[in-house]
């Protein structure tokens, strides 16, 4: 996508859909993505409860990929600069992030989660999940710190690091439990 027509998507949210309300709102929203905090809290969550534990394990898995990945390589590698360095007109209501832009880390991290979550889980719990992911996904963009490819890139690689962390995990159970069983069957 031209960088043009991206900073035209976000001048028309800055334009036609900043409001007060948005204002208050869309930054603790982006806070609760920094970091991955949102998706952090769950998988510990998950993790103190015998019944959600793999797919706490999952989540986390998810949350390192992501880490790794996107944030650890991706974003140096590729370096893209943030929207607002482009066009300094603008005033973020909210401190300017320090790493580069493509992908959105907020972004990878919550659809990340929220994926493992729908594959993992029922409706009342990946329902909430995605919708934060998405709020959190349009934060970026409403505060105008990422790009719309940033943010869309961002949910693909999510989904991506999620389908990879429940295959993982799924195989290191199969493994923990075939080892169970044959040092079963040599007592």
């Amino acid at each position: 996508m031209n960088i043009s027509l991206e900073l035209e998507i976000l001048n028309f949210i800055r334009n036609n859909l900043a409001t007060p309300v948005f204002d208050a709102i869309m930054p603790p929203v982006t806070y609760m993505g920094s970091g991955g905090a949102v998706w952090i809290v769950t998988a510990f969550v998950m993790l103190a409860s015998r019944k959600y534990r793999k797919t706490g394990f999952k989540i986390a898995a998810a949350l390192i990929l992501s880490l790794l990945i996107c944030n650890m390589l991706i974003k140096p590698t590729v370096a893209r600069i943030r929207p607002y360095d482009v066009n300094t007109a603008i005033e973020l209501i909210i401190s300017k992030p320090t790493e580069y832009s493509f992908p959105s880390g907020h972004t990878s991290s919550s659809f990340a989660a929220a994926t493992v979550l729908m594959l993992c889980e029922d409706r009342k719990i990946w329902v909430p999940a995605m919708v934060t992911a998405a709020l959190i996904a349009f934060s970026r963009l409403y505060l105008y710190v990422h790009y719309p490819t940033d943010v869309i890139c961002g949910m693909a690689l999510g989904a991506i690091f999620a389908f990879a962390a429940v295959k993982l995990v799924d195989m290191i159970y199969l493994r923990i439990k075939k080892t169970k069983c044959a040092n079963q069957e040599k007592t």
